[in-house]
């Protein structure tokens, strides 16, 4: 059982080549910045002078940034999806 718990936190980010920390650290990553765009998204939402590219610009990043993970053998020996 105890080995059922550990293989649930470790098989996903073995995927990606990555221990469970690393994957923590990327994941929550993008959510912070994910949640950042939220913000101002509904900040332009109200105010449409403000923040006019911030949540585009942040998806179009985190999105090059995941393709590029996904593409690389190196740091993702599977080919798997990213987080």
């Amino acid at each position: 059982m105890i080995r059922a718990i550990v293989r649930a936190f470790e098989d996903h980010p073995a995927t990606v080549g990555e221990s469970y920390w690393e994957h923590f650290g990327v994941a929550s990553r993008y959510g912070f910045l994910l949640s950042k765009a939220a913000g101002a998204a509904f900040v332009h939402a109200i105010l449409p002078f403000l923040c006019e590219r911030t949540a585009s610009d942040t998806i179009i990043q985190l999105h090059g940034e995941m393709t590029a993970r996904r593409n690389h053998p190196a740091e993702n020996p599977t080919n798997a999806q990213p987080v």
